[in-house]
């Protein structure tokens, strides 16, 4: 049985604007009726529930796409496929929670110091790194992958 738009819309708790918008990305499928209406296999559903938790887990919709990549997009994954991306996102929840334990744990550093170039500052320019590219402001997650790659 296919759904409507509107059905998914409601049953996966999301507007008709982002099925839209998931389709538009490829994140999503439907095929189009005689009326040039859109219609869904019901395992869109599963497909949206892993496109939302994966959001709420912080991760891009380009990382989301390159993840469901390798499920179907015509039926429901097996528990196989499901096992091997909960993997993968699994080391992309470790890797994020090492990030926020030392941001945690050096946060104290710099807080109202506002300096983004002092030696001491861990977080945002270890061992003064980033004095070679001259004054301003530098992403924190850029500085935390080079201190991972160090």
């Amino acid at each position: 049985m296919e759904l409507s738009v509107g059905q998914v819309a409601k049953r996966g708790e999301v507007s008709v604007s982002t099925l839209h918008f998931y389709e538009e990305k490829g994140l999503i499928l439907s095929r189009r009726n005689a009326g040039n209406q859109r219609r869904y296999d019901r395992s869109v559903l599963r497909r949206i529930a892993v496109i939302k938790t994966a959001q709420q887990l912080g991760m891009s919709l380009e990382e989301i796409k390159l993840a469901l990549a390798a499920l179907p997009l015509d039926h429901a994954p097996t528990q196989e496929e499901w096992e091997h991306l909960a993997r993968q996102w699994q080391h992309r929840l470790d890797d994020k929670i090492r990030q926020l334990q030392r941001l945690r744990d050096e946060l104290g550093e710099c807080i109202g110091c506002g300096c983004l170039s002092m030696k001491k500052c861990y977080l945002r320019n270890p061992q003064d790194t980033l004095a070679q590219q001259g004054n301003g402001a530098v992403l924190w997650q850029t500085s935390v992958n080079a201190l991972e790659k160090s």
